[in-house]
């Protein structure tokens, strides 16, 4: 099996339909990345278009995973805007195809997010998590740890609120 993760800065429609069933797919699948199945894509495509947006704006960009050439997953790298924080970048929707969960493709992507933000001189990275997903313990083997958390911030139904876990590594 070969795997890639690539920087992308320009979407072309192809790419599109696999990033939008993907974060579909995955938020269907219960992957907290935004949404809270059910969705369609009708639903989850004006959030992707808004990213693609940035991304041709160059405030963002897509590092997609493949396995031996196809699309298998993707995250997004929110570039800094500030001059003051040239050095930091955001994670954000780490996800994986459902159907290729558990074969270690996550961490293939984290670690391929990390290679292009050290290729772009970045030195430190932060990202959330929805609580009770135990998701801040799979990113601690990359070196994240807890810097806050905004409590209840995250409704996913009526009288189930999670915290929102802040968390940052240096690369």
């Amino acid at each position: 099996m070969h795997t890639e993760v690539c920087p992308v800065e320009a979407v072309d429609d192809d790419l599109r339909a696999q990033l939008l069933a993907c974060w579909t797919d995955v938020s269907n699948a219960g992957g907290s990345v935004g949404f809270v199945p059910p969705v369609t894509e009708e639903e989850v495509a004006p959030h992707l278009d808004a990213v693609v947006e940035r991304v041709h704006r160059g405030h963002e960009l897509f590092a997609v995973l493949r396995v031996d050439g196809e699309f298998a997953g993707f995250a997004v790298l929110s570039l800094p805007v500030s001059p003051l924080r040239r050095h930091w970048a955001t994670v954000l929707r780490v996800q994986v195809r459902p159907e290729r969960q558990g074969r270690g493709l996550g961490r293939v992507l984290v670690s391929g997010v990390h290679a292009i933000a050290r290729d772009r001189g970045l030195e430190f990275l932060h990202l959330t998590v929805r609580g009770g997903t135990g998701l801040e313990a799979f990113y601690a083997t990359f070196g994240y740890r807890e810097f806050g958390r905004m409590p209840g911030a995250v409704r996913v139904a009526p009288g189930d609120d999670r915290d929102e876990l802040h968390l940052t590594c240096r690369l």
